[in-house]
């Protein structure tokens, strides 16, 4: 590499919610018996030390403990889509993004659909984007705070 060639590194965030992306696909395809330990497990075993991950850890409890209203969202705003025809990848990238919009004050809401968007064409096809976006925008319109800052 030369000397003038700008070195790209994604962020701890960015990596940290891919990270949760691929937790939650894999926890919805074999649920384990003790969640606490699978996601010790699972964070273990990155390429960071899991103290680098906590923000992953938070987001991936935060959004299995809230998992049923979650996906009650998903439902009402997946048109003519039933869970089985979502992609799993699509799932967990919408599980995220909606537990963050819902639950996470401190991430403004564009943010999470952004990153959700991001998140799309790292892991899924170019199909997906429009699919997640148009649910999260449907989302975006019930969230009562403002939508480009953190909540006090």
């Amino acid at each position: 590499m030369e000397d003038n060639e700008p070195v790209t590194r994604r962020s701890q965030r960015r990596e940290n919610r891919m990270s949760t992306v691929q937790f939650l696909y894999q926890w919805e395809s074999n649920k384990p018996e003790i969640l606490a330990d699978d996601i010790c497990q699972f964070f273990e075993n990155q390429e960071e030390d899991r103290a680098y991950y906590a923000f992953a850890e938070e987001l991936a409890l935060g959004t299995i403990e809230n998992i049923e209203i979650i996906d009650g969202h998903i439902s009402e705003h997946a048109n003519n889509w039933t869970f089985d025809r979502i992609a799993k990848v699509d799932l967990a990238i919408l599980r995220l993004a909606i537990y963050e919009l819902l639950y996470r004050n401190d991430i403004p809401p564009i943010v999470s659909i952004n990153e959700a968007i991001d998140l799309s064409k790292i892991f899924s096809n170019p199909d997906s984007k429009r699919f997640i976006n148009g649910i999260l925008d449907k989302m975006k319109d019930k969230i009562t705070r403002p939508l480009r800052k953190a909540a006090d």
